[in-house]
Parts: C-alpha cells; sequence; structure tokens
C-alpha cells in the first residue's frame, strides 16, 4: 500500500469519533467521520475506505444492519465497537461478519493494535512491493533491495522500515515505529529505538556524509527521504 489507508470512523458520540481520528491520522492513516447509518453508507459508496470502525448503537440504521449491508458489497474490514457486556451484539456482529470487535471504553491503543492486525489479515496476497526513492519493500517475501540489491535484515528492522516506507517524507513517532514493529506493549527506551534505527541505516548503506536516507527529527521520531541519498 503505497498510499495511505483511509479509515471510516462511524459512531454517533462526537468525542469517541474525535479521539479515534486523532489517533488514526497521527498513526498516518486518511480519515473519514459519519454519526449515523446512512451517511456512512453514503461515504462508503463515494470514499472507497479500506477499512471502517463502525459503531454497534446508531441512530436510523444501526451498527449491525450497516454491517451486513457491508457484507453483501464486499469483503471491507469492519471493526465493530460495541457496549461493554452486550456480548448478544458482539456475538451477532460476528456472525454477520465482522472482522473484529472491541468493547467500550476502550483504549485507542488497543484499537489501533487490532485495526492494523485487521489490514495485515485482509492485505491482497497480490499487494505491490512499497517503493521510496530507491528502496523497494516487498511485503509479501520481506524483502529489502536498495538499488536493485538485496539487503539482510532482522524483522525488528524490517518492520520499523515499513513503518517508515508507508509515510514517506513523513515524521514517525517512535511509538508509532514500535507499535506497528509489534513492541508496543513492552517498556523499551528511545534509546532501543535510536539502536535499531542506527543498524537499518548502516544496512541500507544511509552514508552519514550525504543526506541522510532516514533523516532524524530531533524530540519527534524519523522520516524516510523520499529521494535517494546523493
Amino acid at each position: 500500500m503505497s498510499e495511505m489507508t483511509t479509515v471510516l470512523v462511524v459512531d454517533d458520540e462526537p468525542i469517541v469519533r474525535d479521539v479515534v481520528v486523532r489517533y488514526l491520522q497521527r498513526d498516518g492513516f486518511d480519515t473519514l467521520e459519519a454519526a449515523d447509518g446512512e451517511s456512512a453508507r453514503r461515504l462508503i459508496e463515494e470514499g472507497s475506505p479500506q477499512l471502517v470502525v463502525l459503531d454497534v448503537m446508531l441512530p436510523g440504521t444501526d451498527g449491525l444492519a450497516l454491517c451486513r449491508w457491508i457484507r453483501s458489497r464486499g469483503e471491507l474490514p469492519v471493526i465493530m465497537l460495541t457496549a461493554r457486556g452486550e456480548e448478544a451484539d458482539r456475538i451477532v456482529g460476528l456472525e454477520l461478519g465482522a472482522d473484529d470487535y472491541v468493547p467500550k471504553p476502550f483504549s485507542p491503543r488497543e484499537l489501533l493494535a487490532r485495526l492494523r492486525a485487521v489490514l495485515r489479515r485482509t492485505a491482497p496476497s497480490g499487494e505491490p512491493p512499497l517503493v521510496v526513492g530507491n528502496v523497494s519493500v516487498d511485503l509479501q517475501a520481506r524483502e529489502v533491495r536498495v538499488s536493485g540489491g538485496a539487503v539482510e535484515l532482522t524483522a525488528f528492522e524490517f518492520d520499523l522500515l515499513v513503518a517508515l516506507a508507508r509515510r514517506p517524507g513523513r515524521v514517525v513517532p517512535r511509538e508509532v515505529l514500535l507499535e506497528e514493529a509489534g513492541r508496543g506493549d513492552v517498556t523499551v527506551s528511545d534509546r532501543t529505538v535510536d539502536v535499531h534505527v542506527s543498524h537499518l541505516r548502516r544496512k541500507l548503506g544511509d552514508d552519514p556524509r550525504a543526506p541522510r536516507l532516514i533523516k532524524t527529527v530531533r524530540g519527534a521520531g524519523y522520516v524516510l527521504a523520499r529521494e535517494p541519498a546523493s
């Protein structure tokens, strides 16, 4: 996915939409918002989101009915938001084809982790490589090439590079790098991230005497340059 993934957030509570949208945008996603089922249906038809975060309780067309309609159209991934303890809604939602559910109140970080997991599970098998400048990242084969030459990376280094390559030219905070590399649930220091990025730079041939391929933005994170270093 060389373009940013668009997520539609459907919830009639403005504060919930605002929190989810801010976390998604910080994490590099494009977003659409809807407060009711009919607006969501129109955005799905017109906006082509790649995933829907869908509250069960909506005015008018409720979330379960909307999930049924989405499934009748295809395989658009759906994560249901349900009130804590509403087991029946969760069971029905999953039976209708929802890909996951998150009970309210929820942690935005947990929602993001589940969202990324659903996107990985539902990614098309023929997903093209991420290409940024002279760096090519084959997501299916987990192979990296720089100017055509193969580069051997550890699993952690590969996942860090993917997180950067999905957002070329954009600053990616350290916590986002850790979350996408599957380390968001453990305590690590900023220094740990810096060390792994240093290894990644060396393996990619990132010459410190030239404009950096992976640039450090002090106090913010890292950014993968859109053009190769020269």
